[in-house]
């Protein structure tokens, strides 16, 4: 809501009526994209899914 409400300066009905990608897309839209939005490689995801089982 902190985003939404004083960083983009959304009304409170457009803020509720967003699906989280549209979120998404706006902060993108006003803020960029962040350095880290490289996708996973599989040794990312291996080391990943060692340090955190789903068992």
């Amino acid at each position: 809501m902190a985003i939404g409400f004083g960083l983009l300066g959304l009304e409170p009905r457009a803020f509720w009526s967003l699906t989280l990608r549209e979120l998404e897309a706006a902060v993108r839209g006003r803020f960029g994209a962040a350095q880290t939005d490289a996708p996973l490689t599989r040794r990312d995801l291996a080391a990943l899914e060692r340090m955190f089982p789903d068992r």
